[in-house]
């Protein structure tokens, strides 16, 4: 069953340094949103905002009609599944105990043979099965973020957020994992929401698109509708060409 998520007047700070101004906007279920802005336009802060691992100075975020702030941490974990930029541990986790994490909300004592079927069933999702017994700490950066996103898709969320879905993952497997978390997206109505830097990518896998400058929405819609050479130059100060044919993609005007 899907929920409503949406975002009310949310203004953030960091000491004096105001991250997110007055963001305002409701996101929709079996879509995925994808937000987009150069370094600091508060990609990375309104995405934490959401399942409240950081909290507004303003404005709310709610769910259903509650403030995420007021729910529990595991009724949280329940709607929320979230793929940081980065993770790193120092214990010797193996892929099935790092995939295994994400039960937690679900878990009283120990896994269930449900809980360790639906583990085995997503690795087989991601690809990543064979790796189940190596340790998490051994494996390259592309595996690493295949395994935190199974973690995030055990949790059988209604709500997924990647913050940079593809980072350090090869263009084979960008356009695999991303395959993979659109077709979901349709599958289960999830709602999804990245962070990516990637304007071709965003273009091609986003039925809608934030952007952002200085906090701030300055354009949402369809990526044809966002993405265009006045935005693009107006956000990140770039000079580009937009072709919709053989497929949609995005050119500096220096190298055309």
């Amino acid at each position: 069953m899907a929920v409503k998520l949406i975002v009310e007047s949310v203004t953030v700070y960091y000491e004096s340094i105001k991250a997110l101004d007055n963001v305002s906007i409701r996101f929709e279920s079996g879509r995925i949103t994808t937000l987009l802005g150069p370094n600091g336009a508060g990609k990375t802060t309104l995405l934490k905002c959401l399942n409240n691992i950081l909290k507004p100075t303003k404005g709310a975020v709610l769910i259903d009609g509650v403030e995420v702030s007021k729910l529990k941490s595991r009724n949280i974990a329940r709607i929320f599944g979230y793929v940081p930029q980065t993770t790193t541990y120092t214990l010797p986790y193996t892929v099935f105990e790092m995939v295994a994490m994400g039960r937690r909300p679900y878990i009283r004592w120990r896994l269930t043979r449900d809980d360790i079927n639906k583990v085995y069933k997503v690795l087989d999702l991601v690809g990543i099965r064979d790796l189940a017994g190596r340790y998490f700490n051994e494996l390259s950066g592309g595996e690493k973020q295949k395994v935190v996103i199974a973690r995030a898709l055990v949790q059988d969320p209604k709500i997924l957020l990647l913050d940079e879905p593809t980072s350090n993952l090869d263009l084979k497997h960008q356009l695999e994992i991303l395959g993979l978390i659109k077709r979901l997206t349709r599958e289960r109505n999830l709602t999804v929401v990245m962070a990516m830097h990637d304007l071709n990518l965003a273009y091609r896998f986003s039925d809608l698109i934030i952007l952002l400058k200085s906090g701030r929405i300055y354009d949402y819609g369809s990526p044809n509708k966002v993405l265009t050479p006045e935005n693009i130059k107006a956000v990140y100060g770039v000079d580009v060409d937009v072709f919709e044919n053989p497929y949609p993609h995005i050119v500096p005007k220096e190298v055309t």
